[in-house]
């Protein structure tokens, strides 16, 4: 077992922190592989949900968890805290594991996770090759990506517990079915999807991921921290399938915006940041990217929100 060797985030953290993707970039890059080997491990010893629910990582009062996972002598958990920096494994039968989320090379978290694991009496294989990410390197050969900054993970965090609060508000008018707000480790991104109810056409020379994901009509919203094409943190609203004419709409959040190559609305993280509500900002932002992108598809909105009041 390990002791924890980073120091907990002294500083009482800004609801809303600065959050830059070019100076966490590494630490993004690196914490991205560390959370697809959880993630990995809870979709190989899961049961199937539909749209793939069982494989998503869950906010937490202290970072991100896997929620119970199934194994031979009962359940296991594995947890991501982002106060004292360390990935915590516990069982069922009273035992854990407790590794220091200091700067290691994937390769080295892949091979410490996996003995913990088996130190555990926890049997699991996975698919060591990365999801959704350009040149993936498998796991344990990615000496690359060893970068840890525990303030930027612990902010990283806060961002990502904000944004949870309003999603919560956000969801709370919606009747139809509606996914719990959910972290997907593939994407890196914390996502709440609401579903009209009707069956999207197929889509054309999808992989099977994506046929599932979208089996049917959703409309999806949540925060994603950029990448090297896109280094900016934003909030995120799109359609699938995308209804035509979503160009010509302003949305009552007026610094949001139509990205024509994404095909969703976005809404930057430093604008929110910058504003003197930003909870406010957001929660508009999130509704009335819906009601556009639900009038546009034709939902059924009568039947799929509550009365207002």
């Amino acid at each position: 077992m390990y002791l924890a060797q980073s120091p907990r985030t002294k500083e009482r953290a800004e609801t809303w922190p600065v959050l830059s993707y070019e100076a966490w970039k590494e630490t993004c890059e690196t914490l991205h592989m560390w959370t697809q080997i959880v993630g990995k491990v809870r979709l190989a010893l899961s049961p199937y949900i539909n749209h793939w629910w069982q494989v998503s990582l869950y906010v937490t009062a202290r970072g991100l968890t896997t929620s119970p996972i199934p194994y031979q002598y009962g359940v296991f958990e594995i947890s991501f805290d982002f106060i004292d920096h360390n990935l915590c494994i516990q069982t069922s039968e009273g035992t854990t594991k407790t590794l220091p989320l200091v700067s290691r090379s994937v390769a080295a978290f892949y091979r410490e996770i996996m003995a913990s694991l088996q130190a555990l009496d926890i049997q699991v294989q996975i698919n060591t090759r990365p999801q959704e990410v350009k040149d993936p390197t498998p796991f344990e050969k990615d000496e690359i990506h060893a970068s840890y900054d525990p303030i930027s993970a612990h902010r990283f965090w806060r961002i990502l517990l904000q944004t949870t609060a309003v999603l919560r508000r956000y969801r709370s008018q919606f009747l139809g079915k509606s996914s719990p707000i959910h972290f997907f480790w593939g994407s890196f991104d914390l996502a709440l999807t609401f579903f009209s109810g009707r069956a999207a056409p197929p889509r054309q020379g999808a992989d099977f991921i994506t046929r599932e994901a979208y089996s049917h009509e959703v409309i999806s919203g949540g925060f994603w921290p950029g990448n090297a094409d896109f280094p900016r943190p934003a909030f995120y609203s799109y359609s699938a399938p995308v209804p035509p004419g979503l160009e010509q709409v302003s949305l009552r959040s007026p610094s949001a915006f139509f990205h024509p190559d994404m095909k969703e609305f976005l809404l930057l993280y430093d604008d929110v940041r910058a504003s003197a509500t930003p909870e406010q900002l957001l929660l508009d932002f999130y509704q009335s990217a819906y009601e556009a992108q639900a009038n546009r598809a034709h939902w059924d909105r009568k039947a799929l929100e509550k009365s207002p009041g």
